[in-house]
């Protein structure tokens, strides 16, 4: 499914060279069509270029969505947002008929399973408690949790959720996983959402791994949550929405679920939220993508995409008009 729209080279306006915002300097990077002119934001400065001529907007390399969104409404040129996330829930909202929507899948994959498999490590074997230890200057021992015969329930099955299994193998554990279509793959059986009531009570681990839409808005609900077996683990590093905030709260507080979360809702956390405190909680700052694979895969990506704007071919990852569930 996607929104085909036209971008033929003709496609401009008062036979003006169409502009492209690049998170990065356009000397970075290699191969850019010399037909387009371009321009770097970083989010942080004055606009480059007025907003107005912009054609092609990739935005600047940050979660702030306040940011990502500010030029959005001067765009009256916009043809493409290439979305630097796999998600982009906080997109569709401001999007004109006319514009096309391309995310950034596959861009973060390696990155975001490995803060999915370094979170679910550190969780289980009290990273957390040893940090504070040290700080203290106390050395204490305990019996953890292992990987090695645990059942891990991965709750999307899409790209990022296949390089969550690909890293957690090596481990010895189970996997399990489920996606809103049932289907047989190479590494097993994925199955429907129908059948998480069956599958949360085997789970010692559930990652969460699904994009943000109406179906899983809230989807880690009090009756999600509830079905979890004592002691299991929640990773979170899909949107912080797709778990209820105040059901998790209500879990952990009483210590028969513990959690890893790389997003929160709301996010950022404000100082002081009951997330910070909460026991048996390990929080990062939505930090899963951001590491030093990312540039190489970001510059990769918008070279091929812009190759293909300037001649007017169909770009990859366009995003449908209403995405379904993943």
């Amino acid at each position: 499914m996607s929104r085909a729209i036209p971008l033929s080279p003709a496609d401009r306006s008062d036979g003006e060279r169409r502009i492209v915002w690049l998170p990065v300097p356009a000397e970075e990077m290699e191969g850019l069509p010399a037909d387009l002119d371009y321009a770097s934001w970083d989010g942080r400065g004055p606009y480059p270029t007025d907003p107005a001529r912009v054609s092609f907007y990739a935005p600047p390399l940050t979660t702030d969505t306040a940011v990502i969104l500010r030029p959005l409404p001067r765009m009256s040129r916009l043809r493409v947002i290439q979305a630097l996330s796999a998600g982009v829930d906080y997109l569709l909202p401001h999007i004109r008929p006319e514009v096309l929507l391309c995310n950034a899948r596959g861009v973060h994959d390696a990155s975001t399973a490995e803060m999915a498999l370094t979170l679910t490590l550190a969780s289980l074997r009290g990273v957390p408690d040893f940090v504070r230890n040290q700080g203290s200057g106390h050395w204490r021992q305990a019996i953890r949790p292992s990987l090695h015969g645990a059942t891990v329930l991965i709750v999307g099955y899409g790209s990022i959720g296949a390089a969550v299994e690909k890293r957690l193998r090596p481990f010895g554990c189970e996997v399990k996983r489920v996606a809103r279509t049932p289907r047989l793959t190479s590494a097993g059986r994925v199955h429907s959402t129908s059948a998480l009531r069956d599958l949360l009570p085997q789970a010692d681990v559930v990652i969460l791994s699904v994009p943000l839409t109406d179906h899983t808005r809230h989807l880690a609900d009090a009756a999600f949550l509830g079905s979890m077996k004592d002691g299991a683990l929640l990773v979170n590093v899909a949107r912080g929405a797709v778990a209820d905030t105040g059901a998790l709260l209500a879990e952990v507080r009483t210590g028969r679920i513990r959690a890893a979360l790389d997003v929160t809702d709301p996010e950022p956390l404000p100082p002081g939220h009951a997330l910070w405190t909460a026991p048996g909680v390990l929080i990062s700052p939505h930090a899963g993508a951001f590491t030093s694979a990312m540039l190489p895969h970001v510059k990769r990506l918008l070279g091929s995409q812009l190759r293909r704007f300037a001649d007017g071919r169909e770009l990859d990852n366009a995003v449908p008009a209403f995405p379904l569930a993943g």
